[in-house]
């Protein structure tokens, strides 16, 4: 059943409108979302005992709202998440793309779903890469909980999001050869590693990172 008096969306960038959300209220905001934006959403969805956003946009804008619900303690907020084509995180939370994300961000129940963020304070919805400076090979050492996940040199280190506990899900490698590991959390110590997050590429290489469970989950419509 659709729900019309609590539920909001967030177009970002202009992605083209699913047939589904088309009688929805909606307001346009970046492709990464502005956080007054969100802030004067908020109140409005606040109203409702239960509140539902729903972005439409990709990874990064999904990551951009969570991140702003988690430091502002706002996670009972639900969250739909609908990116126009498959996503990393679309892969990672099987939400599909589209007019039918669309609908299961209307009609799905809410959720509490592993919510993972960096050592800076910044939620990862899709896929993180790690790779040395300029993009060469990554140098050092990474633990996924107590588990090694590689000592040396890499050609990159991958860190998702997993749908169930525990939460994080890192790799090393590539095809068949790729190393895996799941756990709460993965660390990484470097002379020097370059983070993209969500397709967004950090300005400065950082000589440590870390992606972890955050003690609260967020709520996924799916």
């Amino acid at each position: 059943m659709y729900r019309s008096l609590s539920t909001h969306v967030l177009r970002c960038d202009g992605a083209p409108v699913p047939i589904a959300l088309a009688a929805q209220p909606m307001t346009q905001t970046d492709a990464i979302p502005d956080t007054g934006t969100i802030d004067e959403l908020l109140p409005v969805l606040a109203a409702d005992s239960l509140p539902r956003l729903i972005v439409l946009g990709e990874d990064a804008a999904l990551a951009t709202v969570l991140t702003h619900l988690m430091r502002t303690e706002r996670l009972h907020v639900e969250i739909g998440y609908v990116p126009i084509e498959r996503t990393q995180g679309s892969r990672v939370y099987q939400v599909g793309s589209g007019n039918a994300a669309a609908k299961l961000a209307l009609e799905g129940r809410a959720q509490q779903t592993p919510l993972i963020r960096d050592d800076r304070g910044t939620v990862l919805v899709g896929r993180a890469v790690l790779t040395g400076p300029g993009g060469g090979k990554l140098e050092g050492e990474a633990y996924v909980d107590d588990a090694q996940l590689f000592s040396g040199r890499v050609r990159a280190m991958y860190v998702s999001p997993t749908l169930e506990l525990p939460g994080v899900s890192a790799a090393v490698g590539h095809g068949l050869l790729k190393r895996r590991l799941a756990g709460r959390a993965a660390q990484l110590g470097t002379p020097g590693a370059l983070v993209t997050r969500d397709g967004v590429r950090a300005e400065r290489t950082v000589p440590r990172s870390s992606f972890y469970r955050h003690h609260e989950p967020w709520l996924l419509v799916r």
